[in-house]
Order: structure tokens, then C-alpha cells, then sequence
């Protein structure tokens, strides 16, 4: 990694950003794979400081932890790039505070784990605040509105700030080797992709199982619906071969 990078993870505080996004960075840290000078900005509308996030930081890492492999040296070391900085994504004087943390001649990325409602207005406050520069990047997590109207309307926005090489639209299951492996599988092997069609699939059975309810997530689930955030990428799926249902099933399973 390019070792002049700040990485702002805006909604640093959801659900996302504590089961996904920092214990990822924590074992590329844990790892050796950030140098030391990347430094990683928490953004969120808590009015807590820095300290009391990364004690917070602190007890979920440890928590999610294997049993016996947490690495107090690594958290330390991993906890001294973390910053918390308070921020209401609607008002545009709060990324004063962002632009401060912000260095001159350092590649900034944003990581924006909000809803796509906001996705517009983060944009024009960076822009507005003099955060964004030619080497900013943005990466936005799915879902990118929710249909081809919204998702349109919400590129644009953003196409407004950033250029689109500098844009990355991502899911983070989409690119699991479950998902590469069943692509290669289907379309490589001549008989199976033969058979993946309506004439000898009976139907399909689709069974979704979190190991954590809402908890923080009413708001967002409230406006994107569960259907659209969960059912799409998070799944095992059963494929019934032959009319009668009780021939050849062959199941593919995304954590």
C-alpha cells in the first residue's frame, strides 16, 4: 500500500465499520501489510473523542477475536493510526474538522459505509470544505439507490466531485472466491452449463440465516429493506435438478 494514505471511514460507528471494515484493517496491520504512516480517520455523528472510540475499538476487536489469538502488541500499534472525528454528514460546517485532520500531498480516501441517501451530500460538503483533491478517492458501498433512476441520480452527484477513475463502487461478498468458483464452474464445464437453465431446474430454494438480528440498523434497513441489503449477495441457495424435485441438488453457499 502506498505508504502516504488516510483512509476516512465515514459511518464509522455502524454496523459495517465494526463487524467488516476495521477488523480487515486491523489484520492487514496485524499482518504487516499498512506501513506506518497510513493513518485511519473514524467519522460519525457520536459525540465521543478519540479515546473513548478506540476503547471501544479496542473491546470489539478483541471481543470478535478467534480464542487465544488476539495480539496486544498488533492493537497497539494499530491503534495509534486511529483517529474519531465528530461529524454530521448534513451540516456543512462540521468537515471543518475533517479538513483539519485532512494533510496536504497525501492520497485521501473516502470510505463512505452510510446509506446511498447521504452519498450526495458527503460528496458536496468534501468538495465544499476543500477536502478533495485530483488524488482523492471515494469507494461506495452497495446498494447504489434503489433503482435505476436513484442509482443514476446518485452517480451523477457524486460524478459532479470525483472523477470516475477515481470511483470505486464495491460489494464487499461480490468478489468472494465462492461466488468465482460457481462462475468458473458453470461456464467452463460444457455439461453443467448445459443443464443451468429453466428446462432441468425445477426451482430454487433460497434460505437466509444472520447470526446477529438489527441491533443498530433500523434506519438504514427502514429505507433500503432487507430484501434488497441481504437477499441479493448473503445466501445459500439450493438448485433442485429434475421435474419430479427429488433428482441431483447442487448448493452453493455465500457466508
Amino acid at each position: 500500500m502506498n505508504s502516504n494514505i488516510d483512509l476516512v471511514i465515514f459511518g464509522a460507528r455502524g454496523d459495517l465499520s465494526k463487524r467488516k471494515l476495521f477488523p480487515a484493517l486491523f489484520e492487514l496491520d496485524r499482518a504487516g501489510l499498512l506501513t506506518a504512516s497510513v493513518r485511519i480517520a473514524a467519522v460519525a455523528r457520536e459525540d465521543i473523542n478519540s479515546v473513548g472510540f478506540i476503547e471501544q475499538m479496542h473491546d470489539s476487536l478483541k471481543e470478535a477475536s478467534k480464542e487465544g489469538q488476539w495480539d496486544e502488541s498488533a492493537w497497539l500499534r494499530f491503534s495509534r493510526r486511529l483517529h474519531y472525528i465528530k461529524v454530521d454528514f448534513a451540516q456543512k460546517k462540521e468537515f471543518t474538522a475533517l479538513k483539519s485532520w485532512v494533510m496536504d500531498k497525501r492520497t485521501v480516501i473516502y470510505y463512505l459505509a452510510t446509506p446511498p441517501s447521504l452519498y450526495g451530500s458527503i460528496c458536496k460538503h468534501l468538495h465544499d470544505s476543500g477536502s478533495v483533491s485530483g488524488t482523492s478517492r471515494i469507494v461506495l458501498e452497495k446498494p447504489i439507490g434503489h433503482d435505476f433512476t436513484s442509482s443514476q441520480a446518485v452517480n451523477d452527484t457524486v460524478a459532479q466531485y470525483f472523477t470516475e477513475r477515481n470511483i470505486y463502487r464495491i460489494d464487499h461478498y461480490l468478489g468472494k472466491e465462492t461466488v468465482q468458483n460457481l462462475l468458473a464452474l458453470r461456464f467452463a464445464n460444457r455439461m453443467i452449463n448445459s443443464q443451468w437453465d429453466n428446462s432441468c431446474i425445477d426451482h430454487v430454494q433460497i434460505t437466509v440465516a444472520e447470526t446477529v438480528g438489527i441491533e443498530g440498523r433500523w434506519s438504514y434497513y427502514d429505507k433500503v429493506g432487507q430484501l434488497r441489503d441481504m437477499v441479493q449477495n448473503h445466501f445459500t441457495a439450493t438448485a433442485v435438478y429434475g421435474r419430479d424435485g427429488a433428482a441431483q441438488r447442487i448448493a452453493s453457499r455465500r457466508n
